[in-house]
């Protein structure tokens, strides 16, 4: 098991730094961005090796290698709604790192990055990508408590 965990927390530590010390000093939407892409390579690393997990648990025959069809396999398997929540925040990221975007108030404390996805306006601000972070780095926790056996699940 634990496969992908490792390099989720890798990659959780790379958006912890981009979050805490790069975007406290540089104030871009680059950063912003960047901070978007290491969540979601560290959500898709996560949901991996939960399906890892479900694998070994035989609860499912195979692991799917397309993110899409990945997603709606763990939200049929874990009958957990903080899983099935978190798989639906992953795929949102993934829509805004893909969406186009706008800038404003760079190199200032309320850098924004707004984007619209399903004609609705979100702006992610140095506040909004903090949360991100912290409801990445708690499912991480939570996944690897299912996955160590620490926490008893039903599937």
């Amino acid at each position: 098991m634990e496969k992908y965990l490792s390099e989720a927390k890798e990659e959780l530590k790379r958006a912890d730094h981009l979050l805490y010390v790069s975007l406290k000093y540089t104030r871009t939407v680059d950063v912003i961005r960047n901070i978007i892409e290491r969540l979601i390579n560290s959500l898709e690393l996560t949901i991996k090796d939960l399906l890892e997990h479900a694998r070994e648990k035989k609860l499912i025959k195979e692991k799917p290698s397309n993110v899409g069809i990945m997603c709606d396999l763990i939200k049929k398997t874990f009958a957990d709604e903080k899983i099935k929540e978190m798989v639906n925040f992953f795929l949102m990221l993934r829509k805004i790192s893909r969406a186009d975007y706008k800038k404003s108030s760079e190199y200032r404390r309320h850098v924004t990055m707004a984007v619209i996805l399903d004609e609705i306006i979100i702006n992610i601000s140095i506040d909004k990508i903090k949360e991100y972070y912290e409801a990445t780095a708690d499912f991480l926790d939570y996944s690897e408590k299912i996955i160590l056996g620490e926490k008893y699940e039903e599937y």
